[in-house]
């Protein structure tokens, strides 16, 4: 049986249990004892071993199935849980990462037998137990009986099947060859979102054993989903029948299997019983349905009343009372992208109908009060249906961020230096297409912390810290930006070694670098090639860091700051935009061109006087509120023509990024507006940082949106 069309949902779910088995394996490291870390890492283990069996992939169900017997003796009490035997079984994780890497690729596991693993496994179990272990190949057989499921709930639902002429026929020349017959019906957990997907994986294994002769319902019915949680199936086949069980057990999400061994004469017997039995059934409902047709004037209006009384709870004793759960699936994120440029266009229209309304008040008579109701109808729905959307596309970080534990474990190992991460605010969300791009840049901002930033023990001994170094990531949301923090407590950036590198290179003269600011020295560190590491390693310090940082960043419309100080620890503040796609902005005109600048970056808005204006170092400042904040006229900065004469009153729009502010002068304010994100591609130069897309107004002009992160 194909199962190719099923290689989404076990990329997924073994997804789902490699992060969960590396989670809980980083818990039992430090709390070896935890038995409810040790059965969850058995079930996650033995539900892979499962998965990879029923799909075919031989060598991950070796691998899986010997690191579930290390598990069982675990789970015994004959063996202890060691630092070696953590660090092999997350080799077995790399192995299965590097199998489901084959599958995306090529549908396929590969040819990586694994062997030296599988042998440290083995190894570690016999050192363990004293005893060899059984190969995966061959586990040991049961001689007794499957039990008897004690739920009577789970019932041999084969007996009630049909069986054609052509059925029976088959059946009977199987057991004339001297295979087995067993009938089987197989419950599906009632919470499975793709009930098919469950049946046809328990057929492909059950069919490595023999032939399945009848189904119930038919394979048709169950491809499509026209059936219960559970089916029933026939089934000839030479092997034992608790090995068959076992198999379809291992499948994920499939809560009992029940069968037994059956004779074809049985079988003809009990379908002639059953004959009879529908035929004295068939006479006895005739009977009724005459008396009923008796008093059927009398009797019509009340049953019909109380059935949807009776159906109802009907339905709630089948579904057994319970509520109902996973209410959550799984969307393709091109449909997703595909729904957010419909809500784009709706916006659009929208602020077409507001332009309208704004130019034809005068010809449109006793009609305008209901216009205006339509168009601010229109603006709720609009704003509703963007504000679901994106709440469907905001995942948390913590998908990205917890595979880092496991990193940081692995360089505290490989640097030798004791580490230990802290992280907080997983749970802050952001747009789907941000959280899939940063993954990387928050990755090496670790790993420079974890290298470069943490020192060794002793220096560390000297300068009276904690032997173990503190490496935080903390994640929160401020206003229509998420802040991502990565800190340590290591000997921070010596801007002095920094500086006599950008020296040593030509990038300045000794002179300039003497009239350097700490953060303009910092800034060299994100110059492509800038790498202060004495040595090459496969940590870092390959001249290929900070700077790949940075422009990710920037590329997601963000930014990245630095805060140090030398001896205590530095800090990374990485900001981002909580979306890509909608945002509200302030519209501007600057000679007549209408310009959008993000409300997220904007503190306040100024009118000031020309005189106001003072020279700091040659540049114009202004003085507000105790703070001194620098211009920045937008007709220069975006070459536009210049005017013969200077207004008095100046508009300036106060914009921040982080703890430095600024001040743009422009001509008009034009108000706030919902606009829509569109991207240039290669129209305008990358050169060009401070515009960084543009968006279609109402009246159907074109209005740049200005990136004011790249003014600092």
């Amino acid at each position: 049986m194909d199962v190719s069309q099923y290689l989404e949902i076990f990329i997924d779910e073994t997804n789902g249990h490699l992060q969960n088995l590396s989670d809980c394996i980083m818990s039992l490291e430090k709390d070896p004892e935890n038995m409810d870390t040790i059965n969850e890492i058995f079930r996650a283990a033995h539900s892979l071993k499962g998965m990879a069996g029923t799909m075919g992939f031989k060598r991950m169900q070796r691998l899986t199935h010997d690191m579930e017997n290390v598990f069982q003796e675990v789970r015994s009490g004959n063996m202890n849980v060691t630092s070696g035997l953590v660090d092999v079984l997350f080799q077995c994780l790399d192995a299965i990462d590097a199998y489901l890497e084959n599958v995306k690729e090529s549908s396929d596991e590969g040819t990586d037998d694994n062997e030296a693993i599988i042998q440290e496994l083995n190894d570690i179990l016999a050192a363990g137990t004293g005893s060899s272990p059984q190969p995966a190949e061959k586990p040991a057989e049961k001689e007794e009986k499957p039990k008897e499921p004690s739920d009577g709930r789970f019932q041999r639902k084969y007996h009630d099947m049909d069986l054609s002429e052509k059925e029976k026929e088959e059946l009977r020349e199987s057991e004339e060859k001297g295979m087995k017959l067993y009938g089987m019906t197989v419950y599906i957990q009632e919470d499975c979102l793709l009930k098919a997907a469950r049946a046809f994986l328990v057929f492909k294994a059950v069919e490595d054993f023999g032939n399945i002769v009848v189904y119930n319902p038919s394979s048709q019915d169950i491809e499509d989903e026209k059936f219960g949680f559970d089916f029933s199936f026939y089934v000839a086949s030479e092997a034992e029948l608790d090995r068959i069980i076992e198999v379809s057990k291992a499948v994920s999400e499939i809560e009992e299997v029940v069968g037994e061994k059956v004779l074809y004469k049985e079988l003809t017997a009990a379908a002639a019983k059953k004959e009879e039995e529908e035929a004295a059934a068939a006479r006895e409902a005739e009977k009724a349905q005459r008396e009923e047709n008796a008093v059927a004037v009398q009797a019509q209006a009340a049953p019909q009343a109380k059935q949807p009384q009776a159906q109802a709870q009907a339905n709630k004793k089948q579904n057994g009372g319970k509520p109902v759960t996973n209410r959550t699936v799984r969307v393709d994120i091109e449909k997703l992208d595909a729904l957010m440029n419909q809500v784009s266009e709706l916006i659009i229209a929208k602020n077409s109908l507001v332009s309208i309304g704004s130019t034809s008040d005068g010809g449109m008579g006793s009609n305008s009060q209901a216009f205006h109701e339509q168009i601010e109808y229109l603006e709720r729905i609009t704003t509703g249906l963007h504000e679901s959307v994106m709440k469907v596309r905001m995942v948390p970080i913590e998908s990205v961020v917890q595979k880092f534990p496991r990193m940081i474990r692995d360089l505290s190992k490989k640097l030798d230096k004791k580490m230990e991460l802290y992280m907080t605010g997983e749970d802050t969300e952001l747009d789907r297409t941000v959280v899939d791009q940063i993954g990387d840049p928050l990755q090496h901002l670790l790993r420079n912390s974890a290298d470069h930033g943490l020192e060794n023990a002793e220096l560390r001994k000297k300068r009276g810290k904690p032997e173990t170094g503190s490496i935080h990531l903390n994640a929160f949301q401020e206003g229509n930006n998420v802040i991502i923090e990565v800190s340590d407590d290591g000997n921070g950036i010596d801007t002095e070694n920094v500086k006599n590198k950008a020296i040593e290179r030509g990038l300045i003269t000794p002179e300039q670098g003497a009239a350097l600011s700490q953060k303009e020295i910092i800034d060299f560190l994100f110059m492509p090639s800038f790498s202060m590491a004495k040595q090459i390693s496969d940590v870092s310090g390959r001249g290929v860091g900070l700077d790949v940082v940075k422009s990710n960043i920037e590329a997601l419309g963000g930014d990245v700051e630095v805060k140090s100080v030398l001896g205590e620890g530095s800090k990374f503040t990485v900001r981002l935009p909580l979306t890509l796609a909608i945002i509200q902005a302030l519209m501007v005109e600057v000679r007549n061109e209408k310009y959008a600048i993000s409300l997220g970056s904007i503190e306040t808005i100024e009118e000031i006087m020309a005189d106001e204006i003072k020279f700091v170092q040659a540049k114009e400042v202004i003085h507000i509120r105790g703070m001194v904040v620098p211009l920045i006229r937008l007709d220069q900065l975006l070459d536009c023509e210049p005017v013969d004469a200077e207004k008095e009153s100046l508009t300036v729009i106060i914009v921040r990024k982080g703890d430095k502010f600024a001040g743009l002068i422009v001509d008009e304010l034009n108000g706030q507006q919902e606009i829509v994100i569109k991207s240039l591609g290669k129209y305008i130069s990358n050169s060009t940082k401070i515009i960084s897309g543009a968006t279609v107004l109402g009246d159907g002009e074109v209005a740049l949106i200005l990136d004011v992160n790249t003014l600092f």
